[in-house]
Order: structure tokens, then sequence, then C-alpha cells
């Protein structure tokens, strides 16, 4: 069974009744019947709702990161091609008191977009080699970004930029869709029992208390919205592959 609900005060779902009239707009959980399940998935590429860059500002990085699992990132190209992918891994970083943060070493050029006000993407060189796509949250003058470490088809934040053709170049920009890159949230709630939080990667130098932190949350594979994927800019083909899978 399956949970659904409308984030903020869109028509996410009113009048969406995809042959059923169980869909419709509430603050509440929608509950999907037995074996609806299947109906839901095929339709989650039409029940999407852009994530507005400002609803990120006042966000605790901790708390909010694992609402991220599930969401779409969205990468639009020069030439209005677009394709979404959903969110499978993050982790927090959050305030100067932080030692595994960039933040936690002061207020920097390379640092300054994280005490700015939340809905900006914060993207940085690692080792030289890797860009890494951060979303930064929160008030401003707070430094907390939440890092994309991986999504459904690509794992890895390396993997995951290079894939998508993501660098400095959109450093401080708004988390919006005129930017080529933002988020979508289709509505579907993932239960807690599908997520799993450890501590975070590579961050052995913030020392004990910091490196323990259990602030890396990652999306079970086997959670139930991960079929049918939409990570192709064709609709008509993510249907038929759709249709052929009920």
């Amino acid at each position: 069974m399956l949970r659904l609900y409308a984030p903020y005060d869109s028509p996410l779902l009113n009048g969406r009744s995809f042959g059923h009239s169980l869909f419709r707009t509430s603050e509440s959980p929608v509950v999907l019947p037995a074996g609806c399940e299947r109906l839901w998935l095929v339709s989650r590429a039409k029940m999407k709702s852009v994530v507005p860059s400002e609803f990120f500002a006042t966000k605790d990085a901790v708390t909010f990161a694992p609402w991220l699992l599930g969401k779409f990132l969205v990468r639009t190209r020069a030439n209005g091609e677009a394709t979404r992918h959903v969110i499978a891994e993050v982790e927090a970083y959050n305030g100067l008191e932080d030692l595994a943060s960039h933040a936690s070493k002061g207020r920097t050029a390379r640092t300054e977009v994280m005490h700015r006000s939340g809905g900006l993407w914060y993207v940085y060189l690692c080792y030289g080699v890797h860009e890494m796509l951060n979303l930064v949250v929160g008030p401003e003058d707070f430094p907390a970004a939440v890092l994309i470490r991986g999504l459904h088809d690509f794992h890895g934040p390396g993997r995951l930029t290079k894939g998508l053709a993501i660098n400095r170049k959109l450093n401080g920009k708004a988390a919006e869709p005129a930017t080529g890159l933002h988020l979508e949230d289709d509505g579907l709630v993932v239960a807690k029992k599908w997520i799993q939080a450890t501590p975070r990667i590579g961050v052995d130098y913030a020392g004990p208390v910091w490196a323990k932190k259990p602030w890396r949350f990652t999306l079970d594979p086997q959670w139930p919205g991960f079929a049918p994927m939409v990570s192709s800019p064709s609709r008509s083909t993510r249907r038929r592959k759709a249709a052929a899978r009920i």
C-alpha cells in the first residue's frame, strides 16, 4: 500500500483520476487501495509539481535531507530536452559547528553560497576531479547544504554530475527550471522503513563525533516507487514501457 500527499497549494492531485476517483488534493496522505499501486506508478510522470526554490529557505538540513529521497532531480539541456532522475542518496551538512562541512573552515569565497538563503546550488570540485552537487537549505547566514550523492540511475556524486553535465557554472544558481536544474515532487511519500541512515562517507577528518553523525540517507533499491522509473525525455516511450510492465 502506498501513501500519497499533495505538497504546497498546487492542484497536484485534484481531478487526476486516471480511470479512478481516488486521487485528490489533501493535506493528509491519500492511501491507495491494494492493487492500485501499479496504476499510480505508471502515472507518476503526470503527477509532478516543481518545488519552488524559496521552499528550501526554511528547512533544517538534517531533518530535510531524507525528504529529498524519492523526489525528482530534473536536468534541462540547452536544446530544451529534460530528463528526470529519482534521488536515492543524500548527505546533510549543517552549520559552522559541523566539522565535516566546508563551512566549519570559515566564510570564504568558496563557501559564500552556503551562507545565502536556501534554494541555491552549491557545486564544487573535489580532489581536482569530480564536481559535487549540493542544495543549499535553511535561512541566510546559517551555512547548511545537502549533498546529492546518488540517483536511481547514477550511483555516486561524481558519476551523477558527469552524467548530467553538471559543473560549477551552476554554482550559486537557483534551483529553478530557468537555470536548467530543479526539483520536482509527484506527491509520493517514502515510508521510513525504506530509508537507511548511516555515517557520511569520507569525513574521518571531522573527528570521531562529527564523522559518526548518521546524516547520510539512502533509499532502499526495493522501494516500490522505483518501478517504473522515469528518466527518458520521450514521454511516449515511457508510457509504452510502463504499459508493457503491467
